[in-house]
Formats: structure tokens, C-alpha cells, sequence
């Protein structure tokens, strides 16, 4: 079992108000597959994935990553997690902006001490970023700083990867293109994909589709 969520609960106050986002969530995904997470805006998919990578914490429930549980684990030990097992491509593109594009795909690699000059050059001749290893963040329109992201997450071979709308900023064609690289490579890892789209086409992609609604999985 690479993931696995079990009655997993998170609610947020606001003011005197207290708002329920998950109510006793169950979900497990095995190495190799894919699973789409489909809901409305502010249904809480963001804190699911916020949740599985350890940048949040549950308050009530059991959520384990490669056998690791993340409920009684200190910071450090879900700063490794992330670094060593899993891959993150949220939203915000969270690229280094003094580093160029080759040093920002290597980065996550390089932490994980597992960097292949090959593997990068490989990576970014599929993801069309081959003449712009030498440029800037700020010198790159936003769909190519996803696909630097995306690109990132790859280089370091993660077993879980996490990803929210990963090609909500790119044209069809470009996402389409992407989302066939993310998937080869992830079955080539036999790492597991778990991918927020509001894209019914492109959750029809995925292994299996899980639907968030009212803080439930369904």
C-alpha cells in the first residue's frame, strides 16, 4: 500500500464558526496506480493533498505514505518524506528564481541525492524545455514554468506524486502532451499519481476517479 487515509477529518475555525472540510475520509492507492480527485472549488481538495504530503495535519483519522505514518511524525521526519518519496506539483510553481531552468529541474534530485544530468536532459527535451536550460523563471511565460515544475517533480523519481491541476496552465494540445509524459513516467517508476483536475476528459485517463463532495469521498 503506497497510500492509504483512514477516517481522516480536518476542519478550519473562522472567526466563531467552525468549518468541517474532510469528514472521515477513506482512500488507499497501491504502487502503479493513478487516481484522479475530482469536487467543486473549496470542496477541500487542496487540503487533502496539503494533508497526504505532510505540509498539514489531520485531526483525527490515520494517514500513512509508503508504510511512514504522517499522523505522529515530527517535522523533520515529514520534511524527509517529502524529500525522499514524495513529488509535489501544486498550482503555484514554486520555482527558485535565481536558479535557471536547468538547476531548478535538477533541484529536487539534487536534494534527494539522486541527480542525473541524463535523466534532466531527457526530461526536458520531452517537456519542450530543451532551449530554455539557461533561461530564468521571470523569462518564461507561465505554462512553460509548469512544465519546469512538473519537470522538477519527475527528475527526483518520488513514489507518490502529488499533483493539483498540473496542466491547468497550459493549452490542450501542451496538457495533453504532458499528462501522456506524467503518466509514461510514472509507470516506468511504478510510482503512484494521485491528480486534482476539474477535467472530467483528463480524470478519464487516470486508473480510477474518486469524487469529493460535502468534506466525503465518493
Amino acid at each position: 500500500m503506497l497510500l492509504s487515509l483512514q477516517s481522516v477529518g480536518k476542519a478550519y475555525v473562522s472567526g466563531s464558526t467552525r468549518v468541517e472540510v474532510l469528514r472521515g475520509i477513506d482512500l488507499a492507492m497501491n504502487a502503479g496506480e493513478t487516481v484522479a480527485l475530482t469536487g467543486e472549488s473549496g470542496s477541500g481538495k487542496s487540503t487533502l493533498l496539503h494533508l497526504c504530503a505532510g505540509l498539514d495535519r489531520a485531526e483525527s483519522g490515520r494517514i500513512e505514505v509508503a508504510g511512514r505514518d504522517l499522523t505522529r511524525a515530527d517535522d523533520a521526519t515529514l520534511a524527509a518524506l517529502r524529500r525522499d518519496a514524495v513529488g509535489l506539483v501544486f498550482q503555484q510553481f514554486n520555482l527558485i528564481p535565481s536558479l535557471s531552468v536547468a538547476a531548478n529541474l535538477a533541484f529536487q534530485a539534487r536534494l534527494k541525492g539522486s541527480d542525473d544530468p541524463g535523466r534532466i536532459a531527457t526530461l526536458a527535451g520531452r517537456l519542450g524545455l530543451a532551449d530554455l536550460m539557461h533561461r530564468y523563471p521571470e523569462q518564461l511565460s507561465g505554462g512553460q514554468q509548469q512544465r519546469v515544475a512538473i519537470g522538477r517533480t519527475l527528475a527526483a523519481r518520488p513514489a507518490l506524486i502529488l499533483a493539483d491541476e498540473p496542466t491547468g496552465n497550459l493549452d490542450e494540445a501542451t496538457g495533453d502532451a504532458v499528462l501522456d509524459l506524467m503518466l509514461e513516467l510514472v509507470a516506468e517508476a511504478g510510482a503512484g499519481l494521485l491528480m486534482v483536475t476539474h477535467s472530467p476528459r483528463l480524470a478519464a485517463r487516470l486508473s480510477r476517479r474518486v469524487h469529493l463532495s460535502g468534506g466525503r469521498l465518493a
